[in-house]
């Protein structure tokens, strides 16, 4: 065995110092600018859709006048997606999650099954709208409806929903289940009464995180064929409609023929964030408000 002199391990030790330092650089410019991107983005944005937010402009009804033009329906639709999606997601995400973890046995099957739904949440989100315009608008013959587009989304953020809860179910120590079934409860005692309240604010806020995810994805609505017509307002799963990011979408189009859709399209990218920005609190919120301590 070799052994150093103290010169030559002070001179390995300053060279990791050294690596250290320009690596905490380098990271330290990417974050940045990053930032500085983002700051422009923002900025621009908000100088757009000044002047264009106002109580007409998120009441209003879609118009060919600029002027004129609301995203009331674009909302309407969103929030009417949004209550597909949540229920469908927490349902067969969580259940999915506590299948895998709690009651599939350990094997060639069940690591297949977590292996394709791993990859399952790095697919494409416009492979998500590809498969729900052949099932859902196409086999099952309903059209672009609320209901169409609300489980083609639920197929898209599903995966991600899998692992959270998966995460949230691991982090549960080991000694509460233990100790349950020293008392003499069943499993499913210990799961309802013990491994779920533990593991909740991590599926929700998860959950929430998807749903955030969900709610700002364009792609799949596009596939499916969702308008931004004039249409009535939504007042039900089976309505056609339109959302949020589709209206964004035409308007950004639409403003290389009207100037003011520009301005519109900027109005309603500070909306959009503003549920964005509500859903994150929100999952912030649930996770330091109910997160256990073990």
């Amino acid at each position: 065995m070799k052994y150093l002199n103290a010169d030559q391990v002070t001179k390995r030790m300053d060279g990791r110092i050294a690596k250290n330092n320009i690596l905490k650089m380098l990271f330290l410019l990417a974050t940045i600018f990053g930032l500085i991107v983002l700051a422009i983005l923002i900025y621009r944005v908000v100088v757009d859709s000044i002047g264009w937010i106002d109580w007409n402009f998120l009441t209003g009804r879609q118009s060919t006048d600029a002027e004129r033009a609301g995203i009331m329906g674009a909302l309407l639709g969103t929030l009417w997606m949004m209550l597909v999606v949540a229920p469908v997601t927490l349902i067969l995400g969580i259940g999915t999650a506590i299948y895998l973890e709690l009651y599939a046995k350990k094997g060639r099957l069940q690591a297949i099954i977590q292996t394709n739904i791993s990859n399952l949440a790095g697919v494409p989100s416009i492979v998500y709208g590809i498969l729900g315009l052949t099932i859902f608008v196409r086999a099952m013959e309903m059209g672009n409806i609320i209901l169409a587009g609300g489980l083609t989304l639920s197929l898209l953020i599903l995966p991600i929903v899998i692992v959270a809860a998966q995460e949230a179910i691991r982090a549960v120590p080991g000694f509460l289940s233990e100790a349950s079934y020293g008392m003499g409860a069943t499993k499913w005692q210990t799961i309802k009464n013990v491994i779920l309240p533990a593991a909740l604010p991590g599926m929700l806020t998860g959950a929430i995180l998807a749903l955030s995810r969900a709610i700002g994805e364009t792609a799949p609505l596009t596939v499916i064929g969702i308008p931004a017509l004039i249409i009535p307002f939504p007042e039900g799963i089976f309505d056609k409609f339109t959302a949020l990011p589709m209206q964004i979408y035409y308007w950004t189009i639409d403003s290389s023929l009207v100037a003011e859709y520009a301005n519109l399209a900027a109005g309603t990218i500070i909306v959009l964030l503003v549920l964005l920005f509500v859903l994150n609190s929100a999952a912030i919120f649930i996770r330091n408000k109910f997160q256990q301590r073990f």
